[in-house]
């Protein structure tokens, strides 16, 4: 529907920022653009509303392109999933300080065209954000996939995708999923979602999620009674907006101890940062939480219990495709038991996905120690492709 441009970097810039974001630079081969798009997508109810992504790719006068006679194999597509995120100027189209522009920006320095969506209600896109709600950011994703292609490779006789751009890119068709956090579990059911659709624009060629929440039933359990890192802004980000779908409380105080119970909704409201939240929250769940509704969480039943079978759902699909799950021993925010969880549920579906730990490290230092392994997995597979 719209572009907006953001940078246009040379490769020597694009080492400089990775370095900064505290990335490993050692494979940027090209510089890099990367834009914000607003396309059209659906709501959770299936109405017609609009989001906005990232988008990165190499640089246009770093394509290189095919001679005479030579027909060309195209670019290969990686789609990105962002992790937890509660203000909407805080995701990659939005901001360049932070982890999910960064690895836009790397998969594209490698030379892949990236697409990373904002998800629901984060970005430019109106209303809430759907917080884990699977299906939503699945079709948010996809949805995603098809305007980035609009974008970077216009059909015969449109204009190019910037004044200062090639009349377009050509793409291969073949797409690889990546994410961190609630990205790695979006990935995998973006993943399956590709696999089974038969778009024959997209191929599904890869999987490769970073310290996804798989199993949510046990994370919310962990998380309301013996604890996980950050818990009380998880499982407020997670009660306010799972109200908005499922109804989990008629007011704030069925949920919330006072004060909390008159300030959530306003902290959760997509304008204050991730430290101005955690600041303002207590240290424990008992702390935020009615007894009762704490005891809910941890033992669902009911329309939460449903609901919660879907959230639990994205590893239950044999792939067709490489699957390779990162995680850290040491991570207190989203435990590697959930990606062993996924390992056994692809196994239980027929399907084969490997296990890499990370090391002892925390939640953020995962990302950070994956992508380089993720990179590398991506262009063992046969990206990326160089236009010739």
């Amino acid at each position: 529907m719209s572009v907006q441009p953001l940078e246009r970097w040379d490769a020597a810039r694009v080492r400089t920022y990775l370095v900064e974001q505290g990335m490993d630079a050692s494979r940027v081969r090209f510089g890099v653009d990367a834009s914000r798009i607003t396309y059209a997508t659906v709501d959770p109810a299936g109405r017609p509303t609009t989001a906005s992504a990232l988008v990165t790719r190499p640089t246009a006068a770093d394509q290189p392109s095919a001679g005479p006679g030579q027909p060309s194999t195209g670019w290969r597509m990686v789609s990105w999933q962002h992790g937890t995120i509660p203000a909407r100027d805080e995701v990659g189209s939005m901001t360049a300080d932070g982890s999910d522009r960064a690895a836009a920006v790397l998969f594209a320095a490698d030379g892949y065209v990236v697409s990373a969506p904002d998800y629901l209600g984060l970005g430019t896109g109106p209303g809430f954000h759907p917080y884990l709600d699977l299906p939503s950011t699945v079709t948010a994703s996809i949805d995603s996939l098809r305007a980035t292609r609009a974008y970077v490779e216009p059909g015969p006789g449109q204009a190019g995708p910037d004044q200062a751009g090639p009349a377009g890119v050509r793409l291969d068709g073949q797409v690889l999923v990546s994410g961190h956090s609630q990205g790695g579990q979006a990935a995998m059911a973006v993943g399956a979602q590709l696999q089974r659709d038969g778009d024959p624009r997209f191929r599904l060629a890869a999987v490769a999620p970073i310290a996804g929440p798989y199993d949510v039933t046990t994370t919310l359990h962990t998380a309301a009674t013996t604890g996980i890192a950050n818990a009380s802004a998880y499982l407020a980000y997670f009660t306010v907006e799972w109200n908005r779908l499922h109804h989990l409380y008629d007011s704030p105080a069925q949920a919330f101890r006072p004060p909390y119970d008159r300030t959530v909704l306003t902290l959760l409201d997509g304008t204050h940062s991730s430290p101005d939240i955690l600041a303002a929250l207590p240290p424990t769940p008992a702390q935020l939480f009615t007894r009762e509704f704490l005891a809910g969480l941890a033992h669902p039943t009911g329309a939460l219990s449903e609901a919660l079978r879907v959230a639990d759902s994205s590893c239950d699909w044999r792939p067709e495709v490489p699957v390779r799950l990162y995680a850290a021993s040491g991570d207190r925010d989203v435990p590697i038991a959930n990606s062993a969880y996924c390992q056994r549920r692809v196994r239980a579906a027929g399907g084969e996905a490997e296990l890499v730990d990370v090391g002892a490290v925390d939640h953020s230092t995962s990302e950070l120690r994956a992508l380089p392994q993720i990179l590398t997995g991506f262009d063992q597979l046969g990206g990326p492709r160089q236009g010739g």
